[in-house]
């Protein structure tokens, strides 16, 4: 079920006068994630999703917000990996909680901030799958080639995988970008990230020839009525879906015979190829737009090759 959804449900199991009351709670709430906090939209929804969810199992067991303690948030959260979440939606399901109980908790919904010691399980290590530079050069030369045949779609495939590639932006990001975020003179690209933090990244030659090649030659055919400032368009001339985006790299990298991957596969490619490439972690964490640098450690690796070098030129017995 999605948020509104849950909400009726919600509203249905603990009567009119508490279900209005519930309602204004978790509407305060997402004002105060998006306002306050800064919160992307996808975020919001995710934790307001979460927090329904939760309030539906209150109603369910016929408790009310005042009466919330530790043992009901891990019965929810035991319930929910009964059902089989994964350790990461659990984990960000934990995380949405803590963050309501101390959202209510200081805006006198509860009188005790129930979730400061709720602990979330540990996520997977589970790293996405990457693109070694040979498959990589191998996928984007596909998408090149299939550029030629001068359809403007083909031609926007084909800069906007050499422009993840080239900066290892979100899928989000890439979307959003408006085509007055690149320079072309400065091979950079402004991009807005989570908590709507900006950032300018760098990218190279091949992302600067297929971006003009895209501007000149294919953006003004798919150019409508309602197009706005974005950059990447969609087949009707309105900013490009993130779907679409995914659906084409999946197809591309069927034609390339290279590993299946999402556009976050090609990112944390990017990021390991830098890595690879001598770069340090303060670096790709600028790149990736990663608020700490343990987040960027966790996405990232350190290949095989790599440490065979590193081990290589510093061990005295090697």
């Amino acid at each position: 079920m999605d948020a509104q959804q849950l909400r009726a449900a919600y509203r249905g199991r603990v009567g009119n006068g508490s279900a209005a009351g519930g309602d204004a709670v978790v509407d305060a709430f997402a004002r105060h994630l998006s306002l306050q906090r800064g919160l992307s939209a996808h975020t919001v929804r995710a934790y307001v999703q979460d927090v329904t969810s939760l309030l539906a199992r209150l109603g369910d067991t016929g408790t009310d917000l005042a009466s919330l303690d530790l043992t009901g948030l891990r019965a929810w959260l035991a319930d929910q990996q009964r059902r089989g979440m994964s350790r990461a939606t659990l984990a960000r399901r934990a995380a949405a909680v803590r963050t309501f109980c101390a959202w209510a908790y200081r805006a006198g919904h509860l009188d005790v901030d129930v979730g400061a010691r709720l602990r979330s399980p540990r996520p997977d290590r589970h790293l996405p799958v990457v693109l070694g530079v040979e498959d990589a050069a191998h996928l984007l030369k596909v998408a090149e080639e299939r550029a030629d045949d001068g359809d403007a779609l083909h031609v926007r495939d084909w800069a906007a995988l050499e422009l993840l590639y080239a900066t290892g932006v979100r899928v989000s990001e890439l979307v959003g970008i408006d085509v007055g975020d690149v320079d072309l003179a400065e091979r950079t690209v402004r991009v807005t990230g989570k908590g709507d933090k900006e950032r300018v990244v760098p990218f190279g030659i091949p992302a600067a020839r297929a971006l003009s090649t895209w501007l000149d030659r294919g953006r003004g055919r798919l150019v409508s009525a309602t197009t706005g400032a974005a950059l990447f368009l969609g087949a009707r001339g309105g900013r490009l879906d993130p779907r679409t985006l995914r659906g084409m790299l999946h197809r591309l990298t069927a034609v390339a015979g290279v590993h299946d991957l999402a556009p976050h596969g090609l990112r944390h490619s990017a990021a390991t190829h830098l890595l690879a490439g001598g770069s340090d972690l303060r670096t790709v964490q600028e790149v990736l737009g990663h608020a700490s640098l343990a987040t960027t450690q966790r996405y990232t690796h350190v290949t095989p090759e790599r440490l065979r070098a590193a081990y290589t030129q510093a061990h005295p017995r090697a």
